[in-house]
């Protein structure tokens, strides 16, 4: 993809631009999310996880800290949300295993405690709510 920027406006264009770039991923892939709270990064990752094929609604793991999802052509969608996590330490073992499988697709929101975890070539989108109520998107590969 290289670095892209674009605004979207509206719950339906966050998940459609989910499900945008769901369709250009090539696994084993990581995607960090960068934002503050509300801007859309569960959102997103609903319009990922259902262009990938996953049939249970997604919600936020804010107070699970990870979420697991069966993709239909083996894998999973493992999505994170580390906001939480006051030592990263007790994460360690089960993101490594998780970063470990080719067939996933990682997902992670507040990834700044495990950053030192995640493989360099992680796609990263940052998110920012703007003046007029909509999100700006840098996309970064």
């Amino acid at each position: 993809m290289g670095k892209e920027i674009r605004q979207i406006y509206g719950e339906e264009e966050m998940r459609a631009f989910g499900a945008e770039v769901a369709q250009n991923l090539a696994r084993p892939v990581v995607l960090e999310l960068v934002g503050d709270v509300g801007v859309g990064k569960t959102t997103f990752t609903q319009g990922l996880a259902h262009e990938l094929g996953v049939q249970e609604p997604l919600t936020s793991p804010s107070f699970t800290i990870s979420k697991r999802y069966a993709l239909p052509d083996g894998g999973e969608l493992v999505h994170y949300d580390f906001y939480r996590l006051a030592d990263p330490g007790i994460m360690r073992d089960e993101l490594a295993e998780t970063l470990a499988n080719p067939a996933n697709v990682v997902v992670i929101e507040w990834g700044g405690e495990v950053a030192e975890l995640l493989p360099k070539n992680r796609l990263r989108l940052v998110l920012a709510l703007t003046d007029d109520g909509s999100r700006r998107v840098e996309v970064d590969d």
